[in-house]
């Protein structure tokens, strides 16, 4: 059986590339504009072909594939943000992603794509009062889809019927790989089938995760894998890290709020906030001892790679191996995917479509 393809819209840094390479699926384009993650993805994955602007691209002339997957900008549906919801003109992108894969299938007989995969932030449920995720599932079943009863869409559920079987989930980074990444990250994933009934078999059905990835050489992925020794097996102290939550710090000192502000501060072992692309995630580091005699900084681009799951230095070089500057790498890495929870629904779509 050929192998399955994918090609991935509002690509980034290339996560659903690699999640999906990591699970016998083969990228074979991608859509990014920006320059950074572009080039990024192009050192690790040189045979892609890269589309540029989405708004330029004609899903009839463009090799057809199995699997779209696309992250269309949030920025519109984000608590953070002014909310216009799908009819700002970053988050309205998702339109553009939807017709590309109707003419893909138009001109591909309804073969290609068989998925598509949408991620995107919580703020999705609520956004336009609740009307977006409506608009949403609309989009891939061209069935009119109803408000819940409660007015208020669940965390997850399916859509059975119209063009496409279609499941979402809910689904936060903090609860994904082994062992589970310490950072919360909420994000809405759909997945939409065209092809049968088995968006909750992806979504839904447990499966084992996968190892995470090695680090990257100096030329690209993969490299050897390095020995880890626990810090208390080699005789070192152990660090200890506590993470702020730095949005609402700064609301509750505007506020002028002391118990809100002293509430910022998380506990040791918590996870990480959200890795955004706006600002940095300071926190504050010793080793046992007293608290005094640590220090408070931001995260380093590895730091951030490794909350997200990612190869330790996937962000480091571009495809000319020029060094990317951290400000870049953050930035990208905040608007990135979790590794594992892309992973968990590439091997899903693996699995049912090679039964």
């Amino acid at each position: 059986m050929p192998a399955l393809r994918l090609g991935s819209l509002f690509d980034g840094i290339g996560v659903f590339p690699l999640a999906a390479s990591r699970c016998g699926i083969v990228p074979v384009w991608a859509s990014e504009i920006a320059r950074a993650p572009v080039s990024i993805t192009r050192r690790h994955f040189p045979d892609m072909l890269h589309l540029g602007d989405i708004t330029q691209i004609d899903g009839s002339r463009i090799p057809p594939v199995d699997i779209v997957t696309f992250g269309s900008p949030c920025q519109n549906l984000s608590t953070i943000g002014a909310r216009e919801g799908l009819a700002g003109s970053k988050s309205g992108l998702f339109y553009q992603a939807m017709r590309i894969i109707e003419e893909m299938r138009n001109a591909t007989n309804n073969r290609y794509p068989a998925f598509a995969v949408w991620e995107n932030v919580a703020g999705a449920f609520s956004s336009n009062d609740r009307l977006d995720f409506a608009a949403v599932l609309h989009a891939f079943t061209d069935t009119e889809i109803p408000m819940p009863d409660s007015g208020i869409w669940a965390h997850a559920g399916m859509v059975r019927g119209g063009r496409s079987d279609t499941a979402w989930r809910l689904m936060d980074a903090q609860y994904w790989g082994e062992p589970a990444l310490s950072q919360r990250r909420r994000r809405v994933f759909v997945v939409a089938d065209f092809a049968g009934r088995r968006a909750a078999e992806v979504l839904f059905k447990p499966r084992g995760m996968l190892p995470y990835p090695a680090p990257c050489g100096e030329s690209r992925l993969p490299a050897a894998g390095r020995d880890r020794i626990p810090a208390d097996e080699a005789g070192r102290q152990i660090p200890v890290v506590r993470p702020f939550q730095l949005r609402r710090m700064r609301a509750m000192a505007k506020q002028g709020d002391p118990t809100g502000f002293r509430a910022c501060f998380g506990k040791n072992g918590e996870p990480f906030p959200t890795l955004l692309a706006s600002v940095g995630q300071p926190f504050a580091f010793w080793y046992e001892g007293k608290e005094q005699d640590g220090f408070i900084r931001d995260l380093t681009p590895l730091e951030c790679e490794r909350l997200m799951g990612l190869p330790e230095g996937w962000t480091a070089y571009g495809c000319k191996d020029e060094p990317i500057s951290d400000h870049a790498r953050c930035f990208a890495l905040g608007n990135a995917i979790a590794l594992p929870c892309a992973e968990y629904i590439m091997a899903g779509i693996a699995e049912v479509m090679t039964e």
